[in-house]
């Protein structure tokens, strides 16, 4: 949270940003890191302001951690860029897209295939497979894709089970129209 800012921030400032842990939890962590050196505190008053030190030998690694989902998204972008076989949309969804997932979480994938490329067709699932393998290698957490055709995205829509809910809600799009868009049916 202080990476993400150059203004001083108190302790409740930042447990508030955070949305995670108590106020006593998120000041004991600021604390040790401000033992670390990596957060540097000033007195004010009754309390302290926070911020990142930049100049940490650390920064560099905090700042690579902190872009860690830009990141994910950049390498799918480009690894789904250069499929032979187009998809029609693809995006993250479930607790990789909302940030809240750990070491055992899937990293939950939409995928709709375009109309003419059968389900079981080899490169297709080559492209799926391969995909698979390298969220895999780059975040050591499995991939669960769910793959549907254009035609199934008009079920979708007419049926909304949930997970139509959640992808127009949380979806981050990777390539094609926005999900919530896909699923209402704009172009």
């Amino acid at each position: 949270m202080l990476r993400g800012t150059t203004r001083p921030l108190t302790g409740r400032e930042v447990a508030r940003l955070v949305c995670e842990g108590s106020q006593p939890a998120v000041n004991r962590s600021l604390r040790r890191l401000s033992d670390e050196g990596v957060v540097q505190a000033e007195e004010a008053g009754r309390a302290y302001l926070y911020s990142f030190n930049r100049q940490h030998l650390t920064a560099p690694a905090v700042e690579t951690l902190a872009d860690i989902r830009s990141e994910l998204e950049r390498r799918l972008r480009d690894e789904i860029g250069g499929w032979d076989i187009s998809p029609i949309h693809v995006s993250i969804f479930g607790s990789a897209a909302r940030g809240d997932g750990d070491a055992s979480s899937d990293i939950d994938i939409f995928v709709v295939r375009a109309r003419g490329v059968h389900s079981d067709d080899l490169d297709w699932r080559e492209q799926l497979a391969q995909l698979s393998d390298h969220l895999f290698a780059w975040t050591g957490n499995h991939a669960g894709i769910a793959e549907v055709s254009e035609l199934d995205v008009r079920r979708l829509r007419r049926l909304r089970p949930p997970i139509v809910n959640e992808l127009s809600r949380e979806a981050i799009t990777i390539s094609g129209p926005e999900a919530g868009d896909l699923l209402r049916g704009r172009p």
